[in-house]
């Protein structure tokens, strides 16, 4: 199924140690770039997250960021019981052999260096966690790709058919065009004193044929877009293959026009460029 490359996708996940919330955010690009955010305790996340992105994405720029919040206490607090100890012995000793006011507290203790310590939180928990919603978060941002892919695949469809029928058009115009200008040159001919040799006559209709002869053009434009019809099926990335028979349909188009005789088939020509510019900017944001 085509992929969009833009899309948006959010998941969050509470737990005893704190929340994670993980972002994706892409937008067009010519190939995959990804670009982790990540908190300073996650950092070692980050190869992991590029492998897994690079493996389910092919193409887009793809800001990925984790937000990680630890609930107070989930790290835990130390006391050092011996430094404590010593402190309060030291303390008594002095009021012994010095008699002073006052005692030490305990919140004067428990600010004293050395007395506390913070116990680092055991971050493996958090990691694999983050990575199983980092999965679930890619499930979910791929699903929105495809929702948006399908309906630029409907557009780009539906344009393409336009194209296919205006060639048709075209091709029915042909006939008539040439009457005209057989009948217009031979209008020309009777106005002069001197009638020019039958045989140079033809030979110049055969020319002005040759040069008005846009069946080939049309056919291949036919083709390319019975070929966009199959890419547009794919389960695969299209949009580097669909991007090339843009170029391939404007080209037919731009070959058309140069040899249209008639305001008719010029119409036709600029509508299909029109139709074809149409595709293309939308196919900037297929993967």
């Amino acid at each position: 199924m085509a992929c969009s490359m833009t899309a948006f996708e959010r998941r969050e996940l509470s737990a005893d140690w704190g929340r994670l919330a993980w972002e994706l955010r892409s937008v067009n690009h010519r190939y995959l770039d990804i670009t982790p955010r990540l908190p300073e305790d996650l950092r070692q996340l980050e190869t992991a997250v590029r492998e897994r992105l690079g493996r389910r994405l092919s193409r887009g720029k793809v800001e990925c960021s984790l937000r990680f919040q630890s609930f107070a206490g989930a790290s835990g607090v130390q006391i050092n019981w011996p430094q404590a100890e010593a402190l309060v012995a030291a303390a008594e000793e002095l009021e012994r052999r010095f008699p002073v006011s006052g005692q030490l507290s305990a919140e004067g203790l428990l600010r004293t260096p050395g007395v506390l310590s913070e116990q680092s939180p055991d971050l493996e928990p958090v990691m694999d966690a983050a990575l199983a919603l980092l999965d679930q978060t890619i499930d979910g941002f791929i699903v929105a790709r495809e929702r948006e892919g399908e309906a630029l695949v409907d557009m780009i469809r539906s344009r393409a058919e336009r194209v296919a029928e205006l060639a048709e058009e075209a091709r029915a115009l042909v006939p008539q065009i040439r009457q005209r200008l057989r009948e217009r040159l031979e209008a020309r001919l009777a106005e002069l004193e001197q009638v020019p040799d039958a045989n140079r006559i033809e030979q110049e209709l055969v020319l002005m044929a040759q040069r008005l002869d846009v069946d080939e053009e049309l056919d291949r434009l036919v083709m390319h877009v019975e070929e966009i019809g199959r890419v547009l099926q794919r389960r695969e990335p299209i949009g580097r293959r669909l991007d090339f028979l843009m170029q391939e349909l404007n080209r037919e188009a731009n070959t058309l026009g140069s040899k249209a005789a008639a305001i008719d088939t010029t119409q036709v020509s600029v509508e299909i460029k029109v139709l074809i510019e149409q595709m293309r900017e939308q196919i900037q944001n297929l993967e």
